[in-house]
């Protein structure tokens, strides 16, 4: 295992707590009060069976700038995705998901960016083989990483940036993008993902991505409309963004061309199990009594 990939469970930085101070309204008084008071609410919501610990809730309230009443919007949210797709994700765990993992499909980039938000790749073009990986697996491995990014205080605070690289797209690919698949994401990540997505970027894109961003276009809101960006082979245009330093020279970056994926990440992926498991004992209690 490289000694590059590490989830980082640590405290905020200096920096980062000034951040969150900022950002987020965080101080160690708000913080006091408003984990008091969704703890409450948590327990007084009808068929809700949630976490209550500091820590656990604290990935609830960051996104929600430390607004209790949001936090448990949100929260509901989350559970009503996960009852939607129950039998999709209540299972989840990294075990489950090694022999995908090692597809590369989904890639984690081992460095943060210059704003310290985790870097996720998602090859979605030529590399990417349907019938071995399909879009019920490829979201799988998604919600996967997104739980054990919420371990990590850091990412919490600043975010997170996936990159879809979409080189050698052909019409196989395209037609894995069904509306259900289209539907399912952008419900995620609109309404039901607990991080911070501050952007998507699209690059390499040919011709017939237009077919697949057609059946997104449509659900696609204004407040990520307006955090996405398209580059096609232009790599300047995407370091206008993120800084080459942080990149990789696949994307025209400083840092050596990839050699790493799944079998990288999996072994720290799996420093997240039990957490990651624990995800199948909350939810909406009908869905638990399954």
């Amino acid at each position: 295992m490289s000694a590059r990939f590490a989830l980082q469970n640590e405290p905020l930085s200096a920096k980062d707590e000034a951040k969150a101070k900022k950002e987020l309204r965080e101080t160690p008084e708000l913080r006091a009060t408003e984990l008091a008071k969704l703890k409450t609410l948590v327990k007084a919501e009808p068929g809700l069976i949630w976490g209550d610990s500091d820590e656990f809730l604290t990935a609830f309230l960051r996104p929600s700038h430390w607004y209790a009443e949001s936090a448990l919007e949100l929260i509901k949210r989350i559970a009503d995705f996960r009852s939607k797709n129950w039998s999709l994700i209540s299972d989840l765990e990294p075990k489950t998901e090694e022999q995908r993992i090692n597809s590369n499909v989904v890639n984690v980039i081992p460095e943060r960016d210059q704003e310290g938000r985790r870097m996720l790749l998602v090859n979605c073009g030529g590399s990417w083989e349907p019938s071995e990986v399909n879009t019920d697996h490829l979201f799988r491995l998604l919600y996967l990483v997104h739980l054990a990014a919420l371990e990590e205080p850091a990412t919490q605070v600043n975010g997170v940036v996936v990159i879809m690289d979409f080189k050698g797209m052909g019409m196989k690919q395209v037609k894995a993008f069904t509306p259900g698949f289209s539907m399912r994401l952008l419900t995620f990540i609109q309404h039901a993902m607990p991080m911070r997505l501050k952007a998507v970027h699209i690059v390499k894109e040919p011709f017939v991505f237009n077919m697949v961003f057609q059946l997104f276009k449509p659900f696609i809101q204004e407040k990520l409309k307006t955090r996405m960006f398209f580059h096609g082979d232009k790599m300047k245009k995407l370091h206008e963004h993120i800084s080459p330093s942080c990149l990789p020279e696949d994307y025209g970056g400083s840092l050596p061309k990839i050699n790493y994926g799944g079998k990288e990440w999996f072994k720290p992926l799996m420093t997240a199990e039990k957490s990651v498991k624990y995800w199948q004992t909350i939810g909406l209690e009908k869905d638990l009594k399954k």
